[in-house]
């Protein structure tokens, strides 16, 4: 079973940035993909980035230009970078992992992103 922690929530001020990680028990050296997704209040789960094997990224046309995936294979670490935070995105964010061998998508518990000012 893989297990997924993340990291770097908090209250940020409108403009701000924060980074967010995300820890796996297991090497994602052969992970067929990595993402984040976010869950506001009273709103559906939204794919915000992801990453494949091949590091080709995707972002949501909310995020683009402000947000970056990124990993550190070495530290089986996924990361998202958040520049310029708005108040709409505020959110709880989860990382999830898919490997090829597996249908399975982990989930990581999810950390809170306040943007308040």
């Amino acid at each position: 079973q893989v297990q997924l922690v993340e990291s770097g929530g908090g209250l940020v001020q409108p403009g701000g940035s924060l980074t967010l990680s995300c820890v796996s028990s297991e090497s994602i050296f052969r992970a067929s993909v990595m993402a984040w997704y976010r869950q506001a209040l009273g709103m559906e789960r939204e794919l915000v980035a992801t990453m494949d094997s091949g590091a080709r990224k995707r972002y949501s046309d909310s995020v683009e230009g402000r947000f970056t995936i990124s990993k550190d294979t070495a530290k089986n670490t996924v990361y998202l970078w958040m520049n310029d935070l708005k108040l709409e995105d505020t959110a709880v964010y989860y990382c999830t992992l898919k490997f090829p061998d597996s249908s399975t998508k982990y989930w990581g518990q999810g950390t809170q992103v306040t943007v308040s000012s």
